[in-house]
């Protein structure tokens, strides 16, 4: 007989019991537990975005100052897996008492509520670094921080208290030993011992650092490797971008929820002052307007001088509707730096070996109310490989995403555009294949990323219409060139195939008539060479001849860099096929020719 076995009975739980059991959960906590949300999938990806979101800080923190940024980054491998990442900038330096909060405390920062193009937004990534960098190797950060030559050097180790989302200092203290490492007598020099793994090609911490330093060609950045290889990354201009102005809101990017906050916490009295105060393109006239058709909506009175503390939610949600209803000028782009078709054309030369370099900047459009501008360039021939698919450089805020390519609104664009109009080969749906690098840049506010971690751009159709108008510009200017290019290859083999039997021409001639071979020769060849003139001329932006003794018209668009090389000079077996005649004066001669326009270094 089967053995009756004790029914265990649940403990049921109570109201009581559950309530004592609920806690808050901090947001470091929360992260540290979700660490992949932040970028920190894995020990390689963790490195990477180490020195990115320190870069990033480093290059925000020289550009506030009106410094010119020189950084240093160095990887040391510790052991098989750990290694200490050291990120050194000339910046400004940070005052002794915000050092806690800045690398010890999660969404903390002065960047989240500006309306204005910056790097970090989240206040998220450096702090985040080292709460991973403790979770695997139990090493707190260093910070070494200057802020002027007469104030010492101050050193700070601290940790990261998840529980509490706050900083805990293991050590503090003021170095003047270590002023000697700033040469400029300010910066900051912070060091994180991690988890990680090194290696080479795409992805990696090398490719990353070649991307800000196109994207940024006025910085210059130093690179120690973990095999202890020095690589530098030169400035390629000496001026600063302009500074990015910050803006209101404006009134077509909030919601409902939002405008009833703002209703609430405002300290304007009046309806109309509080418009004109709290939004950007809101002045007393188009104020009155707002509420005016507000007042149509509702059933209660409003007038621009009616007390916000008099309204009510059905209130606000006839103001709302009315916003929506009328017609509000775009916000102003002041608030957006964008890289610029001569930084950009400056930072593609510096690190692409191309032939041709093209540029195109959209004018400033509008997502959910925020202002953003579109730009691309793209580099073409010279020593890329040709028989891959293009490869893709996206930014946002001059900052490199590596990660999410195919989520990346950036990606969507490109593979939506028609290259083959423009002489080059596309499987459907596919990137196009050929020697082609195609940089792709978003300037806003506030980018839609679509992760915390900041790898990929969200797909609203607005911003992927721009970026698909500005490939399609500088699509068009590659198309004209190669094609301009195609035919002057033709004429080229064309004088190839007649070159080859004027000497024999020329003797047969000379036999039959007794011409002087050496002028039939040099006729002939004349002959040729205007004949097929064309394989000789150098081309415009817009692959036109250019007749202006072979210089380019000054264009801040684009760059072409041609590499000429004529004919060698005959050898002895020419000669014995030519009956003895040379080619005098065509000695052989290779020409590397760099002709520049307005913009190229």
């Amino acid at each position: 007989m089967p053995v009756a076995t004790k029914k265990k009975h649940r403990k049921k739980a109570t109201a009581e019991t559950m309530a004592a059991s609920q806690r808050e959960i901090s947001v470091s906590e929360f992260f540290a537990k979700n660490r992949h949300l932040l970028g920190f999938d894995n020990p390689r990806k963790a490195m990477l975005t180490t020195v990115k979101e320190a870069v990033d800080n480093a290059l925000d923190a020289c550009e506030e100052a009106g410094i010119l940024p020189a950084l240093k980054v160095q990887l040391l491998q510790v052991d098989e897996t750990r290694f200490k990442i050291t990120v050194q900038d000339n910046g400004p330096g940070i005052v002794r008492k915000q050092i806690e909060n800045i690398f010890g405390k999660l969404l903390y920062g002065s960047k989240f509520h500006r309306m204005k193009m910056s790097r970090g937004q989240q206040g998220i990534g450096i702090s985040a670094a080292g709460m991973y960098g403790l979770m695997t190797t139990g090493k707190p950060v260093k910070i070494i921080s200057k802020t002027g030559r007469r104030k010492p050097s101050h050193e700070v180790v601290l940790k990261i208290d998840t529980s509490k989302n706050k900083a805990e200092v293991v050590s503090d203290t003021e170095h003047p030993e270590d002023d000697k490492l700033f040469k400029e007598g300010r910066g900051t020099i912070v060091a994180i011992e991690l988890e990680g793994k090194y290696q080479k090609g795409r992805q990696s911490v090398d490719e990353y650092l070649e991307q800000p330093a196109i994207a940024n060609p006025h910085a210059e950045i130093t690179y120690i490797t973990p095999a202890n290889e020095t690589i530098k990354f030169p400035r390629a201009m000496n001026e600063l971008p302009v500074e990015a102005r910050e803006i209101k809101p404006h009134p077509k990017g909030i919601e409902l929820g939002t405008l009833i906050q703002m209703l609430e916490r405002t300290e304007p009295k009046s309806i109309s002052a509080f418009l004109q105060d709290e939004f950007s393109r809101v002045g007393q006239r188009k104020a009155a307007e707002l509420i005016k058709l507000a007042g149509k909506k509702t059933s209660n009175t409003l007038t621009p001088r009616t007390r916000i503390s008099t309204l009510d939610h059905a209130d606000a949600e006839a103001l709302y509707k009315a916003i929506q209803d009328t017609s509000i000028m775009a916000p102003p782009t002041d608030c957006l730096v964008p890289i610029g078709s001569k930084a950009l054309l400056a930072g593609l030369l510096k690190e692409v070996k191309a032939e041709f370099f093209a540029a195109a900047t959209r004018p400033p459009a509008v997502y959910r109310g925020n202002p953003f501008q579109i730009e691309v360039a793209m580099a073409f021939g010279g020593e890329l490989k040709t028989e891959e698919s293009a490869r893709i450089l996206r930014f946002a805020n001059r900052v490199p995403l590596l990660y999410q390519q195919s989520a990346c609104s950036s990606f969507k664009a490109v593979v939506e555009t028609g290259w083959k109009n423009y002489s080059l080969q596309q499987p459907k749906g596919g990137l196009p294949v050929g020697p082609i690098v195609i940089m792709i840049h978003m300037a806003s506010v506030w980018v839609p990323f679509t992760s915390e971690s900041k790898e990929a751009i969200a797909d609203y159709d607005e911003i992927r219409k721009e970026m698909r108008l500005a490939l399609q510009e500088c699509g068009r200017k590659l198309g004209t060139y190669l094609r301009r290019r195609q035919r002057m290859k033709k004429e080229s083999e064309r004088r190839s195939i007649f070159e080859r039997y004027i000497g024999e021409i020329s003797q047969a001639c000379n036999a039959i008539t007794g011409v002087d071979p050496k002028k039939l020769f040099n006729a002939l060849q004349k002959q040729a060479a205007k004949k097929t003139a064309e394989a000789d001329q150098l081309l415009d932006d817009e692959g036109k001849v250019v007749d202006d003794g072979g210089r380019l018209s000054k264009d801040e668009d684009v760059i072409i860099v041609e590499d000429l090389q004529t004919d060698s000079e005959a050898d002895a077996e020419d000669e014995d096929l030519f009956g003895g005649v040379t080619l005098k004066g065509r000695r052989k001669k290779t020409k590397s020719k760099r002709t520049k326009k307005k913009g190229g270094k």
